[in-house]
């Protein structure tokens, strides 16, 4: 399967949550769908299953989710 790549800049923050930025890079439709999908272990953070809704992503951060693969800059 073919990942898409997305970036996903911090802008000056030192982190952005899991469920936030699947919302900002419009690949959930809603929090509670991005909750859900997280629970339900479709979320990989630097490789491992990560079921923690607001989990803290910082700089250098590579996230797999529904055939993306998102790197936080």
């Amino acid at each position: 399967m073919i990942m898409e790549e997305i970036i996903c800049e911090l802008n000056g923050s030192d982190f952005i949550e899991l469920n936030s930025m699947l919302k900002l890079k419009n690949l959930v439709n809603s929090g509670g769908e991005a909750k859900i999908r997280i629970l339900h272990g479709e979320a990989l953070v630097n490789g491992e299953v990560e079921m923690r809704v607001r989990r803290k992503l910082r700089a250098n951060d590579v996230v797999e989710f529904d055939g993306h693969v998102i790197r936080i800059k």
